[in-house]
């Protein structure tokens, strides 16, 4: 909302989420558990209030009304993190050599991709949980961000350059991403 040389954007806190600020870092916490995130940015105020997050620039040049959106963005998922939490489902697709795909020491490991003798990792990022269940790979967590790196981490340890995707279709791919239901 933009009144007379100011933008702002109010988020609303609900029901068992409490929202803390500890100079430039806001610290979340809900049922699910707690996530926080410096928001250090030039001319943005973020002001806590009875029931609301605001976040306001005076003034604001078209980068602080970008910001502003941003970080009011980044404030909402991570209310929706602690309240129902992410999920990302990603689907193992093999043609001729069958993948193994199993979690290990807080990576996922992938063996046999495309008859490799070598396994192939990615890094399970902030506390994910992966779980593998037959040709399905599901990210679950609190942080939007780190599940989305955690399927993109898992995504990329199966790409290959070099080849034509549209005949050599073998590799981990994402095919769903939610919010959780409320348990």
């Amino acid at each position: 909302m933009t009144i007379a040389g100011k933008i702002e954007s109010t988020i609303a806190i609900p029901g068992g989420v409490s929202v803390s600020m500890s100079g430039e870092t806001v610290v979340v916490k809900g049922p699910r558990g707690e996530l926080s995130r410096n928001f250090a940015y030039p001319r943005i105020i973020i002001a806590i209030g009875e029931g609301t997050v605001s976040v306001s620039s005076e003034y604001p040049r078209t980068k602080d009304k970008a910001m502003v959106g941003t970080f009011a963005a980044h404030i909402s998922n991570m209310i929706k993190g602690v309240t129902v939490g992410f999920t990302y489902t990603l689907k193992i697709v093999f043609s001729h050599f069958p993948m193994k795909v199993t979690v290990k020491d807080g990576r996922v490991e992938i063996n046999n991709y495309m008859g490799g003798h070598a396994p192939r990792y990615a890094d399970i990022v902030g506390g994910c949980k992966v779980t593998v269940n037959g040709a399905d790979v599901t990210v679950e967590g609190n942080s939007i961000e780190a599940c989305g790196q955690t399927s993109a981490n898992i995504e990329r340890a199966t790409s290959r350059l070099g080849f034509d995707k549209r005949i050599f279709q073998d590799g981990i791919y994402l095919v769903h991403r939610s919010q959780k239901v409320k348990e």
